[in-house]
């Protein structure tokens, strides 16, 4: 198994010389106790968390994976305890309101704890990370009372959360489901239905589980515009906020079964049946997507995080092997002469792996980070300017990150197994666990192509390009601070983000004349997008490691950002034109043919 250490340097590469967050929290609201100090004592403890208690169990939960028996979910050896430690030590409530028991820190603190989380064990990070999305939603959308009935306990994780969105016929097609809700007496509702594939749905960890459920009201439109939101626990809560007793606990909830599956073993993918389970409204009546997209946007970037953090996990497994493993010997000559062979960094092929894992590895970690702080600006801001204009940015970025951040981890991950060759895709290296686990990434909280149409359609074609115009404003911005060795790079980005806008003009003019462009456009338009804005970031990271090096900085760290922005330019960005050249081809190519005819 890949022996993981929290990437600390690196997160304080881009917190501190690339983001500036000392002087962000301080300029933000609620966040000015968060100094160099305590930022780095987080960091710190996080990262002995992840790597001492998680890592461990990783191969444990993949091999055990969970077992159901009559309903019931044991999770694998570790498991459990592992969150008893994690509660105790305050983990559960890092980012969220003081008010509910929580220690209020920004998001994007949270966003490099998650990330070690899921470097280290992916499945078990899946309990804890269904459970913040539910409490944001909660918090955005609950009554005051449900607030105070639902947030300490799940803040302080004696309580756990799940997103229960589709059922089997329907799939991503949400306007589809068939769940009922059934007005009652006292104001509660009776939910009837069936959910499937419900993370963190059924298991051992928590006193209870509170399930947000989309379901329908009788008389409701059909479609998404007929759908609620509804907040039903697993077992019934007393008048003193604590789980009812046993003669009265039970609330109609049960695990028909759990899926087998591919990947990410430790975490159970459950089916959830409601029988005339008591449940509760939350929001207005028939805006339950809407209610529900706050959670599925910060479960949207904590999957980007996780494909990140995945990726993390493969570079460091692959670098530590290269540099071992001795085979052959240099075609420039011999590098190692006092050993049988040479290890296998010395040769091009198994750089140009390495390097492109790195690449992505580090570009996505800055531009999720970045997210990141676009998401304490729109949440704490008293600027309502620029709020919206942070606002603006993340609904563009989003889409980008999730897709983006899943679909290279996946080929970091690939690029890991052939980095070790045979013993890479052996169980015990533990790196072909790593390919099974961040598979799922590009699927669930809204497939890559999903998350393209989310994009083309709705953030640049319905916004009128506003959030595509915050991004390149701000890109721009940036590129004429980067200093005159990086001239090539700036020239470079002028001309792309030119063509960038004038991409999504062309797809919305073709899709006046024929809405599948807009479909056969997307995935392009969104691959090219991340490649830009990777772009964006690797100047920005090449920039702040010259200024280190101008300071008088020997520590190589520095000239590897520089080697590694000069690779990703020439190497990896050229990949964007070929998106480009594809998605100008339009839609005649993919839907001329008959379907009988596939």
């Amino acid at each position: 198994m890949p022996e993981y250490r929290a990437p600390i340097k690196e997160i304080n590469f881009v917190f501190n010389d690339l983001l500036t967050i000392e002087s962000h929290y301080q300029n933000t609201p609620g966040c000015a106790e968060v100094t160099p100090d305590l930022i780095e004592a987080i960091l710190e403890e996080a990262g002995k968390f992840a790597a001492t208690v998680l890592q461990p169990i990783n191969a444990i939960g993949d091999e055990q994976g969970c077992h159901w028996d009559d309903g019931a979910v044991t999770t694998p050896d570790g498991f459990k305890a592992a969150y008893d430690q994690y509660k105790a030590a305050g983990w559960t409530g890092v980012t969220f309101d003081k008010a509910y028991g929580g220690q209020g820190l920004p998001y994007s603190l949270g966003t490099a704890l998650s990330e070690m989380v899921s470097a280290a064990n992916s499945s078990w990070g899946m309990y804890p990370g269904l459970t913040a999305g539910a409490i944001h939603a909660i918090a955005a959308h609950g009554s005051d009372e449900q607030k105070q009935r639902y947030l300490p306990k799940m803040v302080a994780g004696d309580w756990t959360g799940t997103m229960c969105l589709t059922e089997a016929h329907c799939g991503s097609d949400l306007g589809m489901l068939r769940t009922k809700a059934t007005p009652l007496d006292d104001g509660s509702y009776a939910i009837t239905g069936s959910k499937i594939f419900i993370s963190a749905g059924e298991h051992d960890m928590s006193d209870n589980i509170i399930h947000l459920v989309l379901a329908r009201l009788p008389g409701a439109p059909s479609g998404t515009k007929g759908i609620s939101l509804f907040i039903v626990p697993k077992y019934r809560i007393a008048e003193s906020g604590d789980v009812a007793a046993n003669d009265n606990k039970e609330n109609g909830v049960s695990c028909g079964s759990i899926e087998h599956k591919m990947g990410i073993n430790g975490s159970s993918t459950c089916v959830i049946n409601f029988d005339n389970a008591q449940g509760f409204l939350i929001g207005p009546e028939n805006r339950g997507l809407n209610c529900m997209f706050t959670m599925m946007n910060v479960a949207r970037l904590g999957t980007a995080m996780q494909g990140l953090a995945i990726a993390e996990a493969s570079l460091q497994g692959a670098t530590a092997y290269a540099r071992e493993r001795l085979q052959g010997r240099s075609l420039s000559g011999v590098k190692a002469p006092d050993k049988a062979a040479d290890p296998i960094i010395v040769h091009p092929d198994v750089r140009r792996m390495l390097l492109t894992m790195k690449a992505f590895t580090e570009g996505n970690r800055a531009l999720g980070y970045f997210t990141a702080k676009e998401v304490d600006i729109a949440h704490r801001s008293t600027d309502k300017g620029e709020a919206t204009k942070a606002d603006k940015a993340l609904g563009f970025l989003t889409p980008i990150c999730k897709a983006f951040f899943t679909e290279t981890g996946f080929e970091v991950t690939n690029h890991g197994v052939q980095v070790l060759g045979g013993h890479g895709y052996i169980k015990e290296w533990g790196m072909e666990q790593l390919v099974r686990d961040c598979r799922i990434t590009m699927i669930y909280e809204g497939t890559t192509g999903i998350q393209a149409l989310d994009l083309i359609g709705r953030k640049v074609l319905a916004d009128k390009g506003e959030g595509l115009r915050q991004v390149i404003a701000h890109i721009m911005a940036d590129m004429e601070k980067l200093p005159e060795s990086l001239s090539d790079y700036k020239k470079t980005m002028m001309l792309t983000l030119a063509e960038w806008g004038e991409l999504g003009n062309s797809i919305g003019k073709k899709a006046m004349d024929n809405a599948d462009e807009i479909g056969a456009a997307s995935f392009d338009f969104l691959m090219y997008s991340g490649y830009v804005c990777l772009a964006w970031q690797w100047a920005n990271m090449a920039a702040a490691a010259s200024v280190k090096i101008a300071q008088g900085s020997d520590d190589s760290f520095y000239q590897g950002k520089l080697q590694t922005a000069r690779f990703y330019f020439e190497r990896i960005f050229p990949r964007a034109q070929t998106h480009k050249n594809t998605l100008l081809s339009g839609a005649g190519n993919l839907m001329a043919m008959a379907a009988e005819d596939f």
